[in-house]
């Protein structure tokens, strides 16, 4: 599909009721976080002001040159929408130059109220193996996130293979519009909250290995590492449950961007002999062959990437001077085969409290 073609076949952004309404709720939502950060607790960022540079740089969707891919820790269910108050008044209401976020179908997606609150406020439903057998890297949420950081072509997202899936798996969502070419999406690579008490991290799965091999170009990346927002929702945390906690200290470090030829164009490279060698059987960007998807090379190449992206976020970490994880092996996924098969559990792992419902 040429880019010419994808252009004169989609609308070029969303309806203005469409746009009007992820103003409204991503402007009102992040507004909401400022207030209650700065109004009820100590917020400490650290390279704000770079980040702020890379989204200045963004606003004219026409003159951005390839997508913009976030990384995070992930310690609290609500780290979004909190992590992004430290940014400046207003700044969500130009929806087109926010992020675009993964959030669970199951939790997010499993009305038509809360369905269109959470697309609004450009959210895409994911779903998880744990809870559903449409889950895993391949689902069409993830392919979705690679053609928005991507610059074509775009298409509707194919619903998962088999019967039984929801109309709310595969809505109209606002990535099959031309204008949002090269967007901004912020991935939890960890996929579950993972609370530790010297801020140690879980592997990181492979749909950010996806976006990074697959998106075209590469994108850029840049992580981000966050501590405090576990003591506003801890996970042992009494009645009321669903309200925060406040009086904490939170802090957000904004990374250096990564150098992402360098520290990734090895793999892109591979990557690309492997699609090469496929290239009959994939015609869509973010569709995959049965040999790309669970071939021995390509599996290699993810599990690689995944631990290349969870480096960049330790170098924040590291940064902000908290201890070295150890023992070592915490990024190796057969590190926590081990733990129960639960919703939220203490890990026999590393002490930590998880929670796999967010």
């Amino acid at each position: 599909m040429s880019s010419t073609s994808s252009d004169k076949s989609l609308a070029a952004r969303p309806s203005l009721s469409r746009r009007a309404a992820s103003s409204l709720i991503m402007g009102l939502t992040a507004s909401l976080s400022r207030v209650f950060l700065y109004s009820l607790n100590s917020v400490e960022v650290t390279g704000l002001q770079r980040f702020l540079d890379i989204r200045d740089r963004r606003k004219d969707v026409h003159k951005r040159q390839r997508g913009l891919l976030t990384v995070c820790n992930h310690v609290s269910v609500s780290d979004d929408p909190l992590m992004w108050g430290v940014l400046p008044f207003g700044d969500a209401f130009n929806p087109s130059n926010h992020r675009w976020s993964l959030g669970a179908q199951d939790i997010c997606f499993k009305n038509g109220l809360l369905a269109a609150f959470f697309s609004s406020g450009q959210v895409l439903p994911t779903h998880r193996l744990h809870y559903s057998p449409y889950g895993g890297p391949f689902q069409p949420t993830v392919s979705q996130a690679i053609r928005l950081l991507s610059a074509q072509p775009f298409v509707k997202p194919l619903p998962p293979d088999g019967e039984g899936a929801r109309e709310v798996d595969v809505p109209d969502l606002p990535p099959v519009h031309a204008g949002n070419r090269h967007s901004w999406v912020h991935v939890f690579p960890e996929a579950c909250v993972h609370q530790h008490p010297k801020m140690f991290m879980r592997y990181f799965k492979w749909g950010v290995s996806r976006m990074i091999l697959e998106s075209e170009p590469m994108p850029d990346v840049l992580p981000i590492f966050i501590d405090g927002t576990q003591h506003m929702m801890p996970e042992d945390r009494g009645w009321p449950r669903f309200l925060p906690r406040f009086g904490v200290k939170l802090r957000v470090a904004f990374g250096e961007p990564v150098e992402t030829e360098k520290v990734f164009g090895d793999l892109r490279a591979r990557w690309q002999e492997l699609v090469k060698q496929e290239d009959s059987k994939t015609r869509i960007l973010g569709e995959l062959s049965d040999e790309l998807k669970y071939g021995e090379e390509a599996v290699k190449l993810r599990i690689e990437v995944a631990r290349r992206v969870r480096e960049e976020v330790l170098k924040v970490r590291r940064s902000l001077d908290y201890p070295d994880e150890e023992p070592s092996g915490f990024e190796l996924a057969e590190t926590w085969r081990r733990e129960p098969g639960k919703d939220r559990y203490k890990s026999n792992v590393d002490d930590s409290l998880v929670n796999k419902r967010q």
